[in-house]
């Protein structure tokens, strides 16, 4: 009986959507449909606020990789291997490791190859506000207050500013999905 798992496969950067197009094609040609199950360019959707304009793009989640539902064995591992703009499969030397279920759960795919809904794990917002930049404060409680940046944190998606309190300086944390940079 066949083992289906997930594997990655590296490839040039920019050539995820065109490898995985090849190797459905490839798919279709020799009839391997029971032996490659999906290929996949994980998405994930992105506010990106530029010049205060919020906009949602999809970005990859990882340039230059491609995930393949599959059985492995010599046919499939030569098809997948010999596709133009795959460098090969993520694994020590020439052997492919599948993903675990633990590694598979954050991008809202089960082992078995059922999405559970193709989804990012939490919304990320890229913005182009730096250190000493001056934002407005559009939600919360610090509604209508303008103030300079004095820290950025892509991971938590927060900025630091100062507000004044009880007559000192006192730095607050915002969500980026607060602010927008003032004019």
């Amino acid at each position: 009986m066949a083992e289906y798992n997930w594997y990655v496969v590296h490839t040039y950067s920019g050539y995820e959507n065109k490898v995985k197009a090849n190797i459905e094609k490839t798919i279709e040609n020799r009839k391997l449909q029971d032996q490659i199950l999906e290929v996949r360019v994980p998405l994930q959707d992105v506010v990106e606020l530029k010049n205060g304009v919020k906009k949602q793009v999809s970005k990859k989640m990882f340039p230059g990789y491609v995930l393949i539902h599959m059985d492995m064995n010599d046919d499939t591992w030569y098809v997948v291997r010999n596709t133009r703009g795959v460098t090969g499969f993520v694994g020590p030397g020439s052997k492919p490791v599948p993903l675990s279920p633990a590694e598979m759960k954050p991008l809202g795919i089960s082992n078995t190859g059922n999405a559970e809904e193709e989804r990012p794990v939490r919304e990320k917002i890229d913005i182009d506000i730096e250190v000493g930049d001056m934002i407005v404060v559009v939600s919360g409680a610090w509604e209508g207050t303008t103030s300079a940046v004095t820290a950025v944190n892509e991971h938590k998606q927060t900025i630091n500013i100062e507000v004044e309190m009880f007559g000192r300086g006192t730095s607050v944390e915002i969500d980026f999905a607060d602010i927008r940079k003032a004019e």
